[in-house]
C-alpha cells in the first residue's frame, strides 16, 4: 500500500516533533521532510512533491499564507493543510481563495490531522469547525471560483513584494533583505518603491503597521508572522 506522504511546515521545533510523533503511528502516512520557515517549504515542496503539506500559518521569512500562495504555484498536485492556531473567518477566508485544500485548528489537531490529511490526500476538503465548513460553500458557490477578487480588497501585490513585505516589517535591512533572497541591494529598492506606491505608504513605520493589520506579521517584538 502507498503511503500518504507528508511535509510538515512548522517552525518551532517542539511542535513539528509532535506532529511527525502523531503521524508515526499512522501505517499510511510517511513524513518525507520539515521546514522550518515558509520559504524552506517552498524549496522542499517543490523538490520533495509530497502528496500532503502540512503549512502552520506563523513562520518567519514567509508566513504560511504566501508560501502555500507560492506551492500551489508552482505545484498545484500539493494538497495543503493549513495548520493555524487562528480560526478568524479572514484567515479561513483567505486560505480557500488561496486554494488550501483545508484548515485544521491547533487545538484540535491532535485529535483530527490524520483524519484531515487522509480527506485532503483523497482530493476533498477538510474544516475542522462549522465556521470554516460554511465558509467554505459560500466561497465555492460564487461563479467567479476559486481566488474570486473581493471588491474593496487591498491592492494586488506579487509573491516578491509580499516577501520584501514580511521583510520589512521583521526590521530587516535592504542589504539583509538581498541576502535573504538572493538578489541584488538596487532589486530589493525596486520590489520596495513599488510598496510604497501601490500602498501609498511611503516610510517604513508605515509598512510595518500595514504589514500587522493585514496579517502578514502580528504585532510583537518578535515581528512573528500571524
Amino acid at each position: 500500500m502507498k503511503k500518504i506522504t507528508v511535509l510538515l511546515a512548522e517552525d518551532h521545533m517542539i511542535v513539528r516533533e509532535g506532529l511527525r510523533a502523531l503521524l508515526s503511528l499512522e501505517e499510511d502516512m510517511e513524513v518525507i521532510g520539515e521546514a522550518e520557515n515558509g520559504r524552506q517549504a517552498v524549496e522542499l515542496a517543490c523538490r520533495i512533491l509530497p502528496d500532503v503539506l502540512v503549512m502552520d500559518i506563523a513562520m518567519p521569512l514567509l508566513n504560511g499564507m504566501e508560501a502555500t500562495r507560492q506551492i500551489l504555484r508552482l505545484t498545484p498536485a500539493v494538497k495543503v493543510l493549513i495548520l493555524s492556531a487562528h480560526g478568524d473567518d479572514a484567515y479561513v477566508d483567505k486560505a480557500i481563495a488561496l486554494g488550501a485544500a483545508g484548515f485544521l485548528s491547533k487545538q484540535t489537531a491532535a485529535r483530527d490531522l490524520s483524519q484531515a490529511i487522509r480527506k485532503v490526500f483523497k482530493e476533498k476538503h477538510y474544516f475542522s469547525s462549522p465556521d470554516a465548513r460554511n465558509l467554505f460553500r459560500q466561497r465555492s458557490s460564487r461563479t467567479c471560483g476559486k481566488g474570486c477578487p473581493e471588491p474593496g480588497k487591498a491592492p494586488f501585490l506579487s509573491s516578491r513584494e509580499m516577501e520584501i513585505l514580511q521583510l520589512i516589517a521583521e526590521g530587516k535591512t535592504n542589504k539583509q533583505s538581498a541576502g535573504e533572497l538572493s538578489i541584488s541591494i538596487k532589486t530589493v529598492e525596486k520590489h520596495r518603491q513599488n510598496l510604497m506606491g501601490k500602498l501609498n505608504i511611503h516610510d517604513t513605520a508605515g509598512l510595518t503597521r500595514y504589514a500587522i493589520s493585514t496579517g502578514v506579521i502580528e504585532n510583537s517584538a518578535q515581528g512573528r508572522p500571524f
